[in-house]
């Protein structure tokens, strides 16, 4: 927290010394001097040049550099780099920056896991939707949205749309072998083969789609209304699969009857007790079950530790409804307050919070208005309701979270893209390889032990199935959303800027290592066995050290 609160500090200061400079001699400066700081000779497009200038030219380029402007973050990265610190501190800004990363990344995984997802399944229970149609639609976006909220932000600028690319390719290798191969070692097992197949294919089919796309450089928008139908399509068919097996196997055996789920009662007090308002408040913003915690290892309670601050802050801003629970996640007091907290929430964090400083007519602040409103709505709730019963309105809630974490979750992402575009500017990266490796690694390890997990306790299919239908979610939803907004705000088809070779191995190695999959498995007669899983873990290995030796420049194109 203390870092947070740092690299706060850093952000005013460097607001204000943009402020500053806004009416100091660099405005003055000649034109012909500006451009001649960029290496490219013209206006100074390309902020990826700063660093072939001197220290002391570093700043004024940034500030005169559009694409060095950062609209969609909290921090003005770059500022801080060349601006606000000394040259000489480099590398302790990079060791901040990247402990900061993985903070943002924290919160992208506590916020999607322990309030999206669930409010998404009180959502889909509350619709009446049956599992597959959920876990197809609102599961699977649960489970992918820090990488659709990372690909939007990315999509944002063409310069950092390979940050995108790389982190839907690089995820998607990361998953179908990193992943599938630890699956496939952990507990060798016999894949279900039409749905494997099925996904397998509906995978490559929109890695193809990306492929051409990609070589083209632009996309129309009906190229990207295509992106979504092929998802809406691919939903069909999973509904219709499952119909057909559930008719398949009732037809063969007519007495299995569905078991009503019970709730847990084994912590159940034998006599009622009933808590204070104040100890409602309280055990609602503890996210440490004791029981956990005394079964627990020391490295799991090391990372509560670390997790617990951030969880708190999430609990008073966040509803949660939980259908499974008796009085579905009811809490009387913390629920009024999120109907203050919530929504001022949005206010100060949509679109890096340019709503924070808005005042209507130019006199009574946006977020004051808001205030006032939730403060009226919160009494009103407290004083109609009780502490042990949820009133009928109370699924609503779940709508809130749901709104609230999607977009807390939007404004991390942005976050990270800004970090890792100055992460790749300092350390002369490309966006692409920072997307494959960082970007891919944070969004993709919570799947990687879920998954494997999940193949411990006796579950490998379903593991599996997570593997390849998630992150078709993932590229469908992330490009097509993503170019979506985009062209939506600049009324044009999206361009996109990608770094040469290192782009086409990537997507070359995804659709190698899919085509491979779908050769080699069944020719295993669609058993997954510790073989397959080494083979996997090489593949992944190879494209890795590949990848990054094109980013050295040790292979390239010869050009004859």
């Amino acid at each position: 927290m203390a870092l947070a609160v740092f690299l706060s500090v850093l952000s005013v200061l460097s607001r204000l010394q943009a402020v500053k400079s806004g009416s100091g001699d660099l405005r003055n400066q000649p034109v012909n001097m500006l451009a001649n700081m960029s290496p490219s000779g013209g206006g100074g497009d390309e902020c990826d040049h700063v660093m072939n200038l001197s220290a002391a030219e570093r700043c004024a380029f940034v500030k005169n550099t559009p694409d060095c402007n950062m609209e969609d973050g909290f921090i003005n990265y770059l500022h801080v780099a060349f601006c606000l610190l000394s040259p000489n501190l480099t590398p302790l800004t990079i060791t901040l920056c990247i402990i900061w990363l993985l903070f943002l990344f924290l919160i992208l995984g506590l916020a999607a896991s322990k309030f999206f997802c669930p409010n998404l399944s009180a959502i889909s229970t509350s619709l009446h939707l049956t599992h597959n149609v959920a876990g197809v639609t609102f599961l699977a976006l649960g489970n992918g949205a820090p990488d659709i909220f990372s690909a939007m932000a990315a999509f944002s600028y063409p310069h950092t749309a390979g940050l995108a690319v790389g982190a839907l390719f690089g995820a998607g290798i990361f998953v179908t072998t990193v992943v599938a191969g630890g699956v496939a070692l952990v507990k060798p097992f016999a894949v279900a083969s039409r749905p494997f197949l099925r996904d397998v294919i509906f995978y490559m089919a929109a890695v193809f789609w990306t492929f051409v796309i990609l070589y083209r450089g632009t996309t129309s928008l009906e190229e990207i209304l295509g992106y979504l139908v092929l998802y809406v399509v691919y939903v069909l068919t999973v509904i219709i699969s499952a119909f057909i097996y559930n008719r398949q196997k009732h037809s063969v055996n007519t007495s299995i009857q569905d078991v009503a789920h019970l709730p847990d009662s084994e912590y159940r007090p034998l006599l009622p007790y009933s808590e204070s308002t104040s100890q409602i408040l309280l055990s609602s913003l503890n996210p440490v079950d004791n029981r956990k915690w005394r079964r627990k290892s020391w490295r799991w309670r090391a990372l509560k530790v670390l997790k617990t601050p951030v969880e708190v802050l999430l609990l008073l801003c966040i509803p949660v409804v939980d259908p499974d629970k008796e009085d579905r996640n009811w809490r009387r007091p913390l629920n009024c307050l999120h109907l203050i907290t919530a929504p001022l929430v949005c206010v100060f964090t949509f679109q890096s919070g340019i709503y924070g400083n808005y005042k209507i007519q130019g006199e009574f602040p946006l977020w004051l208005l808001i205030f006032l409103l939730g403060l009226f709505l919160s009494a009103i709730a407290f004083f109609t309701t009780t502490n042990d019963r949820p009133p009928r309105y109370h699924p609503l809630f779940a709508l809130l979270g749901f709104v609230v974490s999607a977009v807390l979750i939007s404004a991390v992402a942005s976050e990270v893209v800004s970090l890792l575009h100055m992460l790749g500017v300092v350390l002369k990266l490309s966006t692409t390889v920072l997307g494959l490796t960082l970007l891919a690694w944070g969004n993709s390890i919570g799947d990687c032990f879920s998954d494997i997990t999940i193949a411990r306790q006796g579950y490998p299919r379903m593991a599996i199935s997570a593997c390849f239908g998630g992150i078709i979610f993932n590229m469908l939803f992330g490009v097509g959303l993503g170019c979506l907004v985009q062209m939506v705000k600049t009324h044009s088809n999206v361009q996109f800027e990608l770094q040469g070779l290192l782009t086409w191995i990537l997507v070359g190695s995804l659709g190698l290592s899919l085509v491979l999959s779908f050769i080699i498995v069944p020719l295993c007669r669609f058993h997954l066995g510790r073989t397959y899983g080494i083979f996997l873990l090489l593949f992944y290995a190879i494209f890795l050290v590949i990848a990054l030796l094109t980013e050295f420049g040790k292979i390239h194109i010869i050009h004859t």
